[in-house]
């Protein structure tokens, strides 16, 4: 078993039923996703279009492409035809462009809620209310080829975990508050990276996105 393949199987053993492994695959080569694919790997997140376009003509077409980096809106045209989720919806103009690139590819396209929990004013996302507003008061029609599958979000990148738990925990109290108005489709609560995934599971995430524990540190 080579390198990627065990570390695949060693987080995979350690999470419980309904918790997704996504692959963060951004600035590994095609090799290292190709090595992760054959150990069963079907779930892969890239952050940058360019790199992800790169990519995807070369690998299976079964792979569920998730885009988890900020997203402009003048590149979401690219990666509408193929991408199955993007996580990084961080404002109302972004979530629209989805929708309109979408209906030109004649798709729904399945979004996460980005949240801004974290005590860093670099990272993106909506605040809790801005969220709030946008579930709760938006017309039924307003996205039609758009489905708002769940909330992203990314703690403080801090040694103090029982600071990253309550983030976490916030997160995930806005996700279970908002479920019943969002619906069914509402089913995903992405968060935790490989420096704080199993506290993140521990706090509910349904999807934790990891990548050195995967690949190694990445190639220069």
């Amino acid at each position: 078993m080579n390198a990627i393949a065990g570390n695949i199987a060693r987080i995979q053993s350690g999470l419980p039923a309904g918790v997704t492994l996504l692959a963060v695959s951004k600035f590994h080569p095609v090799k290292a996703l190709r090595e992760a694919y054959d150990a069963g790997q079907r779930v892969f997140g890239e952050n940058r279009v360019q790199e992800l376009l790169a990519k995807q003509p070369l690998l299976p077409p079964d792979i569920e492409w998730h885009f988890i980096g900020t997203l402009q809106i003048n590149k979401v045209k690219y990666i509408a035809p193929f991408i199955h989720t993007v996580q990084s919806i961080d404002s109302p103009a972004l979530l629209k462009e989805v929708d309109r690139q979408a209906a030109r590819c004649n798709r729904t396209l399945r979004v996460l809620l980005e949240i801004h929990v974290a005590a860093e004013p670099s990272k993106h996302g909506f605040s809790p209310d801005e969220c709030r507003t946008l579930v709760r008061n938006a017309p039924a029609d307003a996205y039609p080829h758009v489905r708002i599958g769940g909330l992203m979000g990314m703690a403080t990148f801090t040694d103090d975990m029982e600071q990253v738990r309550q983030e976490f925990r916030f997160l995930r109290a806005l996700f279970d508050e908002l479920k019943p108005v969002a619906g069914d489709a509402f089913d995903t609560l992405s968060m935790g990276m490989s420096g704080d995934y199993p506290v993140a599971v521990e706090e509910g995430s349904t999807l934790i996105r990891v990548g050195t524990s995967v690949f190694g540190e990445r190639e220069a």
